[in-house]
């Protein structure tokens, strides 16, 4: 069984959030022009100055410990497909390995982060791997 040292339920909320962040875009039209309505939709998917969300991503991630960070990156690459079930202990160790305090910027670099996380665990709760603690 693998025991993860997070709470599922927790890392799913950071998935939700993550999707949203990661479906945003820098701002760079400083003049849309067309139909004002429409542009109030474009608008709501953009980043401007003061949007806390990827912030607060960015924080929560690096409270996170050394053991938690391992995991998450771990079940990144799980869900990527760059190791498998049978190989969890080792990609955590490999993780733990190449932690340089920049797993942050790793994850959040990656546009697919929410989709590969979402499928790691995916792939642990399909494989009965998953301790249900």
């Amino acid at each position: 069984m693998i025991e993860l040292p997070f709470d599922t339920a927790e890392i799913q909320e950071l998935i939700v959030r993550l999707k949203s962040v990661m479906a945003q875009e820098e701002m760079d039209i400083p003049d849309p022009g067309g139909n004002p309505s429409d542009d109030e939709v474009a608008e709501m998917l953009q980043e401007t100055e003061g949007d806390l969300s990827r912030d607060e991503i960015r924080q929560e991630i690096e409270s996170m410990n050394e053991e938690q960070q391992d995991a998450l990156v771990a079940l990144f690459w799980l869900g990527r497909g760059d190791s498998d079930v049978e190989g969890w202990a080792a990609s955590v160790a490999l993780a733990h390995q190449n932690h340089t305090g920049g797993v942050t910027d790793y994850l959040l670099g990656e546009p697919l982060v929410a989709t590969y996380l979402a499928d790691g665990i995916d792939a642990l709760e399909e494989s009965g791997a998953l301790d249900p603690d």
